[in-house]
């Protein structure tokens, strides 16, 4: 009798806890404290943007979170964890590649700007590093103020400013602080009997 009343009692707290576990409320996935303070934030991840001239696709931007500010007055998309950015040929092949650390895209003025480890490649050798880096979608162009490495076959500039075409072509550098001719062959040689 003793082991029936105590079978009921354990089957009773086992029925209970089963029950008092599935009424009970699940905590929601807290926020972040950027979407809690402006309600004109959207967050997503994943994101791939893609841009087109004449229907033939031209930039492909793609970044683990964007921050998408809807507010009428001054529309942007932000990557706060980097972003990477493939322009495309003509024939839709990949002719460089631009990666940042940070960017932002202000509607409103047409411009893009990235920033922390800026570093943009071409499938023609060329190479350039920088902090920051401004495209500015209506004129087309790419700038900066800041300093510069630029690497291309034979040569690495070194300089404060450039300017060139959206696509990296005609650069300009504002102020050479410093030119270095290097001998292909022999660094080609160098590294094959290394």
């Amino acid at each position: 009798m003793y082991l029936c009343s105590l079978m009921k009692s354990i089957t009773f707290i086992i029925i209970a806890a089963i029950l008092l576990a599935g009424c009970r409320e699940e905590a929601p996935e807290t926020l972040p404290d950027a979407l809690l303070s402006n309600p004109n934030m959207e967050l997503l991840e994943e994101v791939e943007i893609l841009y087109s001239d004449s229907a033939a696709l031209k930039v492909r931007v793609t970044g683990p979170v964007m921050h998408y500010f809807t507010e009428a007055n001054d529309p942007r998309q932000e990557f706060p964890c980097g972003v990477i950015v493939h322009f495309l040929d003509r024939d839709q092949q990949v002719a460089s590649i631009l990666t940042a650390k940070y960017a932002i895209r202000r509607e409103s003025i047409g411009t893009i700007i990235v920033r922390d480890s800026v570093v943009w490649q071409s499938v023609r050798k060329e190479h350039l590093t920088t902090d920051e880096l401004t495209w500015d979608e209506r004129r087309q162009k790419v700038f900066t103020d800041r300093f510069v490495v630029v690497t291309r076959p034979g040569e690495i500039l070194y300089g404060r400013g450039f300017e060139a075409n959206q696509d990296f072509s005609n650069l300009t550098m504002k102020a050479v602080e410093g030119r270095v001719v290097v001998d292909e062959e022999k660094n080609e040689n160098q590294a094959e009997n290394n």
